[in-house]
């Protein structure tokens, strides 16, 4: 499916990036394994052309820390303390404009912005788009941009850019893994990414105040429409309680995932002043994205997430009646 929004082959986007010297590179808020393996991915690539880059955090919170061993992570810089002023913009894996927070005004004083992305009805963003749905994740769109700069594949480019697309394919059993993936993931291998790392370090790594949480988690589980739908809410004063912090959350929509005879998952995690969302699908027909995109979110058929700047009572209410509709 070609996203009429495409503008640019890889090929035509690794020769625009590299007309230009100065880059910062942006994902989303709440930055997942793609979002932050692509952008690193691309990081080191552009530096070995002997770019000048940066890479932003959108949000100044704690990074997942099973996302933390990637190379180049000590890296990142806040966006809201950035006072960089880079030739070009790069959004990677953000399809709307609202998902990269401050860093929008960072974005709009670039005079040059670039898009890579594989999300569905990609908002427009940027002046030249490599935009595919139809790839599994935004980091092998990042890896074929890549190979067409022409610079060594180095492991740590192979590692950040596997990582992205284990973390997206959900270890390669998601809906979205297809023969593309695959060979994309072989290539990264060759090229020194060591799966066993990234596996290790993403999906066994998970923090005592982790576990604590998903123990409330699943104890205040709802099992909703004949058992089709998962559905749980984590609370500040769990988050309290569980001395935990946001990171600690990311792994258990996977949990309510697993559940025998669930269609959907869905978590709702209480913040300061608003509450995230996260939707999951088990089977190949449900599009979650629909969802989200009534709540003002967005994602890919089988994942997708929305925020809600609404008190959590209210967002219950509100995210079990959208629910009900799938």
């Amino acid at each position: 499916m070609r996203d009429p929004r495409c503008n640019a082959t890889a090929k035509q986007m690794a020769e625009a990036l590299d007309a230009c010297e100065s880059f910062v590179i942006s994902g989303h808020v709440n930055p997942d394994g793609d979002c932050l393996g692509s952008a690193l991915a691309l990081m080191h690539a552009l530096r070995a052309r002997g770019k000048q880059v940066d890479v932003l955090l959108v949000e100044d919170t704690p990074v997942e820390y099973g996302l933390r061993f990637l190379p180049g992570f000590e890296d990142l810089l806040p966006a809201e303390r950035y006072t960089g002023t880079p030739e070009a913009f790069v959004y990677v894996d953000v399809s709307v404009r609202s998902r990269i927070g401050c860093g929008a005004v960072i974005a709009d004083a670039r005079p040059k912005r670039f898009a890579i992305d594989h999300h569905a009805n990609t908002e427009h963003v940027a002046e030249l788009n490599y935009l595919d749905p139809d790839a599994a994740s935004c980091s092998i769109l990042v890896w074929e941009v890549i190979r067409e700069l022409g610079v060594p594949l180095t492991p740590d480019i192979a590692l950040c850019a596997y990582t992205g697309l284990m973390t997206d394919t959900g270890r390669f059993q998601y809906q979205n893994t297809d023969g593309r993936a695959f060979r994309a993931a072989a290539e990264m291998v060759a090229a020194g990414a060591q799966p066993s790392l990234a596996g290790r370090e993403f999906y066994q790594n998970r923090s005592f105040a982790s576990l604590q949480l998903e123990q409330r988690m699943i104890s205040g589980m709802e099992i909703l429409h004949d058992g089709e739908i998962a559905f749980s809410v984590v609370t500040l004063d769990d988050f309290a309680a569980c001395h935990a912090e946001n990171a600690d959350a990311e792994s258990l929509i996977d949990t309510l995932r697993s559940v025998r005879g669930v269609r959907v998952a869905c978590l709702l995690k209480e913040r300061n002043g608003f509450v995230r969302g996260s939707l999951r699908a088990k089977d190949d027909d449900t599009d979650v994205a629909e969802i989200a995109r009534m709540l003002g979110g967005g994602g890919h058929k089988a994942a997708a997430g929305f925020t809600l700047e609404i008190p959590l009572a209210e967002a219950i209410s509100l995210v079990k009646d959208k629910l009900g509709r799938l």
